[in-house]
């Protein structure tokens, strides 16, 4: 099945979605993968991949220091950073939010291609956490990816 844009002439080919509902903690500010991720294999070199996520992040204290990085990868490369500084907001305790984020990727490949989420602590002491939520359980993170048909 394909669905085509509205007059843009390009077909969505192909949808697959990953989701993760561990919870995890960094205190590196090395980017390491969350491990939400999911493969996809493109019809056409000339395919462009949307790749959409919705991350919920958490961080347990309120320290102006205390924030987080994500960043999208492909292949085990970086190709987009969803944000570098995400978490503070001035409050004394600790926060909890929702990052989403969107990203046009053109791998130029038909071969089987992950891509994944890796976040990292921007001080490289505090916890930064991904699937955190205020109640001090977890939730899930999702990652989609559309092949969209290359012009």
């Amino acid at each position: 099945m394909s669905v085509s844009l509205y007059g843009s002439g390009q077909t969505v080919l192909q949808v697959v979605q990953a989701t993760y509902s561990t919870l995890a903690s960094t205190t590196s500010s090395t980017l390491s993968a969350t491990g939400l991720t999911v493969s996809i294999t493109p019809q056409s070199t000339t395919s462009k991949i949307l790749v959409l996520v919705s991350v919920p992040c958490g961080k347990t204290s309120a320290s102006a220091s205390n924030i987080g990085q994500l960043a999208i990868y492909r292949a085990g490369s970086s190709i987009f950073s969803i944000s570098d500084y995400i978490g503070y907001t001035g409050s004394s305790v600790g926060n909890y939010f929702s990052v989403s984020s969107a990203y046009l990727d053109s791998p130029s490949t038909t071969s089987s291609t992950a891509y994944a989420v890796y976040f990292a602590s921007t001080n490289g002491t505090s916890q930064f956490q991904i699937n955190a939520n205020n109640t001090g359980g977890n939730t899930s993170s999702t990652i989609t990816l559309l092949e969209i048909s290359g012009s």
